[in-house]
């Protein structure tokens, strides 16, 4: 049986840390910034973890 292949567009949007939980990047930091305030754009700029939910599914993308 042939390898999974890795799913191209998770693996550009998530990493792995150290202890094995998924990173990711906060939505809405690309366009219609004006009406935003600063305080809520520089939040939007660290990265956060995927929450438990989430994390099964998006490791099956990235490790298979």
């Amino acid at each position: 049986m042939p390898k999974m292949k890795t799913n191209s567009g998770a693996k550009k949007r998530f990493q792995l840390t150290g202890s094995g939980k998924v990173k990711r990047k906060h939505a809405f930091k690309s366009h219609i910034l004006t009406k935003k305030t600063t305080k809520q754009k520089r939040n939007l700029t660290y990265s956060a973890v995927c929450t438990s939910a989430d994390e099964k599914r998006v490791k099956e993308l990235i490790l298979a």
